[in-house]
């Protein structure tokens, strides 16, 4: 009996460490990103300042949190190429990156950073913080490695929420909640 209550933990427990705690309708749980924080641009100068999620109410969210990780990245580049096409109206929506560089693949911190201070510069509408201690995923639940998507509304509670790889149909339901969102 021991042996099969074993082998059934060792089977969920990826699962259980997959789970989030983003509830629909509520706010997330609140954190404070102090080790490097949000990018901000001023000329061609990126200067970092101390960032909160309270900073995520006022506007329509797309929340994507990410390890340092190519492979993270790639897990929903689809979604984050519409978000880009569709040019939602910088008045009513912004895309909010935050970078977890304590998941990163070791000795490649220089070139993530690196990497999203150039996003910053090529996005100046776009929103990017680093969270140089994983803030995000311990406070969030969130797996390693992961990619997480939430959709946020005007008042900062979540509408939709996945840690990992979004779907195709995933990939078209976050589409449609955030023009639905954006332009009701």
């Amino acid at each position: 009996m021991l042996r099969a209550s074993t082998l059934l933990l060792l089977i969920l427990l990826p699962m259980l460490a997959s789970a989030h705690n983003f509830v629909k309708g509520k706010p997330i749980v609140p954190i404070e990103i102090d080790d490097r924080g949000e990018l901000v641009l001023s000329g061609d100068k990126i200067q970092y300042r101390k960032w909160d999620s309270s900073k995520l109410a006022g506007k329509i969210r797309l929340v994507q949190y990410i390890a340092g990780r190519r492979s993270a990245k790639k897990k929903n580049a689809i979604l984050i190429k519409a978000v880009k096409a569709a040019s939602f109206p910088g008045d009513r929506f912004q895309p909010t990156t935050i970078i977890n560089t304590d998941d990163e693949f070791p000795g490649t911190g220089f070139f993530v950073v690196s990497k999203v201070e150039k996003n910053q510069r090529h996005y100046p509408w776009a929103q990017f913080i680093i969270d140089g201690e994983g803030v995000g995923r311990k406070a969030w639940q969130l797996a390693e490695d992961s990619s997480t998507i939430v959709v946020l509304d005007r008042e900062g509670r979540i509408q939709w929420a996945k840690d990992g790889a979004l779907t195709t149909n995933e990939v078209f339901q976050v589409m449609s909640l955030l023009q639905q969102l954006i332009y009701q």
